[in-house]
């Protein structure tokens, strides 16, 4: 078992030892207090902003475990790891795990054990997986990326729309939909389409200083790639986004022979291979 919280948990004491943090940020208490409380709420976030304690908090404070929609395997592990670093019992159900695997996860969700587990859009909806759900106490139920049910958007994900039937399936279950992309007419349309409208609405400032963009005129662009990372960012970890898997491949292995310590990721390595280059990346 992971971690006992105690009895008398409230956010602040879970804020601070669990988390190690000192202090909520901007509206993370009122979201937090809001959801708690058992009423659906609507997240509009910057990325790095502290969207995933708003509905983990809440998951540990109330009854039963929290069921976090996601639509990225990568994401699950990440989140995965780093709450059970944390002493937090989470675990996630998606394709990556073996049938002995997913019977483990499946087993502990109906003893009560999991604090919060992740799933991903098109297994939650699966009437196996509902049923099982339905055999559990829900804490509440967190759509991570719920921008993805918008057809506006370049990331729609038609089995977003189905999460709306999640209002009929768990009436008592609160729900909190969460994005850091969306502008007044994708949030209607977040809100319609997930049936939201009664949620409390919370919308954040997006100014981030930390952040910038430099716009450079075309020259050479391998020679002007290995000046940035060996200039103004060397030894210093980064992302270099690529057209194509191809060039990914290129253009690591590239990298490599100017003995920088590169590594491609793309939907096409083998499962293992993108778990490892994602592990290295993160150290």
């Amino acid at each position: 078992m992971d971690r006992r919280l105690p009895p008398a948990a409230t956010a602040e004491s879970l804020l601070q030892e669990v988390y190690g943090y000192a202090a909520f940020r901007g509206q993370q208490r009122a979201i937090i207090d809001t959801v708690a409380g058992g009423r659906d709420a609507f997240v509009l976030m910057p990325t790095g902003g502290g969207k995933s304690l708003c509905y983990q908090i809440p998951a540990l404070l109330r009854r039963g475990v929290g069921v976090v929609v996601s639509p990225l395997i990568a994401l699950m592990a990440d989140q995965v790891a780093a709450l059970r670093q944390l002493g937090i019992a989470a675990a996630y159900l998606n394709s990556t795990l073996s049938p002995e695997e997913q019977a483990a996860t499946e087993t502990a969700l109906l003893n009560g054990e999991l604090s919060l587990v992740y799933i991903a859009p098109e297994r939650l909806m699966q009437p196996r997986t509902l049923a099982l759900l339905q055999r559990c106490a829900l804490a509440l139920i967190a759509i991570d990326e719920a921008h993805c049910v918008s057809q506006w958007g370049h990331d729609f994900r038609p089995e977003y729309l189905r999460l709306a039937e999640l209002t009929a399936a768990f009436p008592t279950v609160p729900r909190i939909a969460l994005t850091a992309t969306a502008e007044p007419r994708t949030r209607g349309e977040i809100l319609e389409r997930l049936s939201l409208t009664d949620a409390a609405c919370f919308v954040h400032s997006f100014d981030r200083p930390n952040i910038r963009y430099r716009v450079a005129e075309r020259g050479n662009a391998k020679s002007q790639l290995l000046q940035l990372l060996r200039g103004s960012h060397a030894g210093e970890s980064g992302i270099v986004y690529c057209l194509s898997r191809r060039k990914t491949e290129d253009t690591a292995a590239w990298l490599r022979a100017q003995g920088i310590d590169a590594m491609a990721y793309h939907a096409g390595l083998d499962g293992e291979i993108r778990a490892v280059n994602q592990r290295r990346f993160q150290r």
